[in-house]
């Protein structure tokens, strides 16, 4: 029975350790952000590869999650933040960017935002996740036009994809809720 409680002990420390570790961003604030706090933190070390989608091949994360563009960037540094940043998280890296099965590397790079962290870049374009994709391979981003511009999915080129996101099984904000 001793190492069974020590066990379950050991157990509920790491879980709260990982729970209050997503809680909060950098400036110590916690609330709507803390949602989303994992597709915020770094991703899976900075990885970018690419993934078999009803879209065709597309750049996803380290954890399989889509990435996308957004049309209001004209330039490698982000112009999301504030509720955009939100809904369409910043894929962010403490260290250089990796490029993973079928990205590469020669076009990763990465932006510094205004709150300081260095967002990856690929062909030019900051990298976001959207918050209404919940599973690794969710599409459910592409094409809205949520904060005044479009979002799209990027081929392993960079290039964005325009084609239509296949209707979800499951409801979800069509056009990313904005």
């Amino acid at each position: 029975m001793g190492n069974r409680a020590g066990a379950a002990a050991a157990a509920i420390v790491c879980l709260l350790a990982a729970a209050l570790g997503g809680c909060s961003d950098d400036s110590g604030s916690s609330g709507s952000a803390s949602a989303s706090a994992s597709a915020t933190g770094t991703a899976a070390s900075g990885t970018v590869a690419t993934a078999s989608s009803p879209l065709g091949t597309i750049l996803v994360d380290g954890e399989g999650r889509t990435l996308y563009l957004w049309e209001a960037d004209t330039s490698p540094k982000s112009t999301c933040d504030g509720d955009c940043a939100k809904s369409w998280p910043p894929v962010t890296a403490t260290g250089k960017p990796v490029a993973g099965k079928g990205a590469k590397a020669s076009l990763l790079g990465t932006t510094t935002r205004d709150d300081g962290r260095e967002e990856i870049t690929y062909n030019g374009h900051p990298l976001y996740r959207y918050a209404g994709d919940t599973s690794a391979g969710d599409v459910n981003g592409q094409g809205s036009n949520g904060f005044g511009a479009a979002w799209y999915v990027l081929d392993s080129a960079g290039n964005k994809i325009t084609k239509a996101a296949p209707s979800p099984s499951s409801s979800s904000p069509g056009d990313g809720g904005y």
